[in-house]
């Protein structure tokens, strides 16, 4: 039985991706809705990079971490939408066994140095607000690389394991992935192989990234807290927290999202749940992050003026 479990393993080349829906009627709507996200998303985020590297005035550790946030928003985005909308045209939603894996890692590998860019990023606020007149030697350019590094490297390193680890597994039966991306659970779902070191690994890691994460972030910000409170004007104490207002509304849209995603209960599983959870942050996340930072930030619209200027 194992032999000719693993001879069926070895004569699959390609899943099929089941969408968002089995409605046609709908399939060129969600397409024009689609397209139009994914573009913001190229403009925004590209934009961003663009603007912060380009502008000498936002050569600063904050809005460094800022340009690989929006990387990493348009990479993962990039891994998912393409091909999400070309399925919603085509007859044949085909990806080929490689291309599956490839998919899941880049997408793992974004998503988890979004997740650690966040952290990064309080961290940062930290130091700004409570050491300020310290804070070009604490944050140095030294200091940021390696964090950068740190970053892709947890990423990398947590794709790799999740993608081996997925794709070692027996596909036996069906190669129709209800969704409508190569995404761990759903693949989890139509393997024959045994899955509970997957899922525990899953739990694991991810649960560690995000234990350490999210704590990175709420012990960053009970210092910031503490120290805004020494600030004697109410302007002051404005302005400090200001700063910090689009940091955590993209930590509260993200974070909320993934544990809402990858921590519920198993009887509360839902597919139709679990494909709206993730239309939501592989294309409207990585479309709001770019709009959060600009619409809020004196220094963004400074440089979108300027810019402005030197090309017109």
């Amino acid at each position: 039985i194992q032999r000719m479990e693993f001879a069926n393993c070895s004569l699959l080349s390609k899943f099929f991706l089941l969408g968002i829906m089995n409605n046609p009627e709908m399939k060129v709507t969600l397409f024009m809705v689609f397209l139009f996200v994914y573009l913001i998303i190229l403009l925004a985020n590209v934009g961003m990079i663009i603007l912060i590297r380009v502008d000498p005035r936002l050569y600063t550790p904050m809005y460094v971490f800022l340009s690989h946030l929006s990387f990493s928003d348009l990479c993962y985005s990039t891994a998912v939408g393409p091909k999400m909308l070309v399925d919603l045209l085509a007859k044949n939603n085909s990806i080929p066994f490689v291309g599956c894996a490839l998919q899941l890692f880049i997408f793992c590998v974004f998503t988890d140095a979004e997740c650690l860019l966040l952290a990064v990023m309080a961290f940062d606020r930290y130091q700004a607000i409570s050491k300020p007149l310290l804070y070009t030697a604490h944050m140095s350019s030294a200091l940021c690389t390696q964090l950068l590094a740190g970053v892709y490297l947890v990423g990398l390193t947590d794709a790799l394991i999740h993608t081996t680890l997925t794709f070692r597994l027996c596909f036996c039966g069906s190669n129709e992935i209800n969704h409508f991306f190569c995404d761990v659970p759903p693949l989890l779902l139509i393997a024959c192989s045994d899955t509970q070191i997957n899922e525990l690994v899953i739990f694991t890691i991810f649960g560690f990234i995000e234990l350490s994460t999210i704590s990175g972030v709420l012990v960053s910000y009970c210092y910031i807290i503490l120290s805004v409170l020494k600030i004697r004007s109410a302007e002051g104490r404005f302005k400090a927290f200001s700063t910090c207002a689009s940091h955590l509304t993209a930590v509260a849209i993200f974070q909320g999202t993934m544990l809402f995603m990858y921590f519920r209960p198993s009887s509360a599983y839902s597919l139709d749940q679990d494909k709206m959870t993730s239309l939501f942050y592989t294309l409207v996340i990585p479309m709001l992050n770019p709009l959060i930072y600009s619409l809020r930030n004196k220094d963004v619209k400074e440089a979108v003026k300027n810019l402005k200027r030197k090309l017109f």
